[in-house]
């Protein structure tokens, strides 16, 4: 049963208030706790693109302002100030990660992803990269943490640079970043090269 209202505040009140709560750095949403204000109609498209009442919103500058009050918590995504949450869709992710740079560092390769709304994480231990396999299709779906439980779907041309770096590793196959191992598939579940 589904007990969601539907908020009655409009996109320029939580714009506004958005812009208020935003500084320099992102705000701590993980810290808010309001009171929950409702759904608003805001949709986060599997490809990164953010729908108002169905219609794409075309300004990246309020798409990053709104990513930046984005929260998670549990399965449900929230758009949160001090004052107010409200409850928005998530198709799959709420970021996706159009690119990534490699360096070498002391501690060996690091992978810095870029997500569509100019956020950054370097894969670590604290920035894991996790791939799905789609059962049905055995697709891949590949993702890395961003900031606070908030995850990336890393895109398709990102993904096969990743795979290109893969290496063999204790019966797995995957990428190394900043002394960590990300698995993307067991050694043996490998199709074999004629």
């Amino acid at each position: 049963m589904n007990n969601q209202k539907t908020v009655s505040l409009t996109v320029e009140e939580l714009v506004a208030s958005a812009r208020t709560a935003q500084s320099k750095s992102l705000p701590p949403v993980h810290l808010w706790d309001p009171p929950y204000c409702g759904e608003l109609d805001i949709r986060i498209a599997r490809d990164g693109t953010w729908f108002y009442l169905g219609t794409p919103i075309g300004r990246i500058e309020l798409v990053r302002l709104f990513s930046s009050i984005l929260k998670r918590e549990g399965d449900r995504y929230y758009l949160v100030t001090p004052v107010e949450k409200v409850g928005i869709r998530v198709d799959d992710a709420p970021f996706v990660a159009v690119d990534f740079a490699i360096r070498q560092e002391e501690q060996g390769q690091t992978l810095t992803f870029e997500t569509h709304v100019g956020d950054f994480a370097r894969a670590s231990a604290d920035c894991p990269i996790r791939v799905t396999i789609d059962p049905q299709t055995h697709e891949p779906s590949p993702y890395i943490l961003i900031r606070r439980n908030l995850e990336a779907l890393i895109d398709r041309k990102s993904f096969y640079r990743l795979v290109d770096l893969a290496v063999h590793y204790q019966g797995w196959f995957g990428v190394w970043s900043r002394g960590e191992f990300f698995p993307i598939v067991r050694s043996d579940e490998l199709p074999e090269n004629d």
